[in-house]
């Protein structure tokens, strides 16, 4: 495979440099499983597995990382390093306490996906937006499903209200509408990464896109619209014209990990009143000299954009008091295994 066409460049090519003196090869994440990953490289797809300097610490492989790996000659790879990632798009991994996982990394664009069906949340998109300005990459929202909504443009003026700086375009994969605008984003060489809940359309997009049913795909319940599972883990695909996507399985759970600066870029509008209050450390609440509360009071700034920030807010808040925490835990339980270790060195 060309390793440009995958995404290899001048920096990557850089960092590479100290792998290359040691007979390593690149290769670029396609998919992640379990105990190992496909891998494309210039030796093709390649099976690899983690070194055991790397199982047993360090910075793990993500879809969409290039690796420095020693094939082994037959159709495998062990895996020594990752190179630095470009950008990550990274959430609160589920039902964990303080963990991060990285749903994606060096990517160039962030396609926000939502259906013009029972699917249409415009909360949803303001969270999703929120970790893909954080994730150093271009958001753009896409709204699938436009041949069975009545009221695309109208729809498409919501988003655009919430999306402020960010491209909206409705498509339809069935009529092949938007399909052109959506790979003018991908020539050789750029990678971007489709987000959003299930049955939303990303697989049916990414089969659009190729020219052919590479991925399953499912209907979404009539009782309530909702989409069912097909994609069960995270895939790079090569699309023909050089570009490369990422489909990802449908997300249930979006938890904002370190998202300060996502979410002032999502949400430029409330930000820019919040340094207009009276004081610096306002609550929007009852403080006098608030500009939030006038302008909510004015209809200058919708109640519901605002309880959204608020939450996201808030929701960051908690995360960072939990790290605390646990930053305060792991603390102590190494004073305590520095004592319990200097009183048998004493005995």
């Amino acid at each position: 495979m060309d390793l440009e066409s995958l995404g290899w460049d001048a920096a990557f090519a850089e960092s590479f440099q100290p792998h290359e003196q040691d007979g390593l090869a690149p290769a670029r994440v396609a998919v992640e499983h379990r105990s190992e990953y496909v891998v494309y490289s210039q030796q093709g797809e390649l099976r690899a597995e983690l070194s055991g300097r790397m199982r047993s610490g360090g910075l793990q492989p993500a879809v969409g990382d290039w690796l420095a790996v020693a094939p082994t000659g037959d159709g495998r790879a062990i895996v020594h390093a990752v190179l630095p990632r470009r950008t990550a798009f990274i959430r609160k991994a589920a039902f964990a306490e303080t963990k991060p996982q990285v749903l994606a990394s060096n990517v160039d664009v962030v396609f926000v996906v939502c259906g013009l069906d029972a699917n249409f949340n415009l909360r949803r998109i303001e969270r999703y937006l929120t970790l893909g300005w954080e994730s150093g990459a271009q958001p753009v929202v896409l709204l699938t499903k436009a041949d069975l909504c009545d009221e695309v443009e109208d729809r498409v003026w919501e988003v655009e209200a919430i999306a402020i700086g960010v491209p909206v375009h409705a498509v339809s994969a069935p009529t092949g509408e938007g399909i052109d605008t959506v790979r003018s984003y991908l020539p050789p060489g750029r990678t971007a990464v489709l987000l959003g809940s299930s049955g939303v359309g990303k697989s049916t997009l990414v089969n659009a896109l190729v020219g052919e049913n590479l991925l399953a795909t499912r209907e979404v319940r009539e009782s309530d619209g909702r989409g069912r599972h097909t994609t069960t883990h995270r895939q790079l695909v090569p699309l023909p014209n050089g570009g490369l996507v990422l489909d990802t399985p449908g997300i249930r759970e979006l938890q904002l990990w370190s998202a300060d600066e996502g979410l002032e870029t999502a949400f430029p509008d409330i930000e820019s009143l919040t340094s207009e209050c009276r004081f610096t450390d306002c609550a929007h609440s009852r403080e006098p000299g608030c500009a939030v509360r006038a302008a909510l009071a004015a209809g200058e700034l919708d109640v519901e954009r605002f309880e959204s920030w608020r939450k996201l807010q808030r929701e960051l808040e908690r995360l960072e008091r939990k790290q605390d925490a646990r930053a305060r835990s792991d603390a102590r339980k190494e004073r305590r295994r520095f004592a319990r270790s200097m009183r048998k060195t004493s005995y």
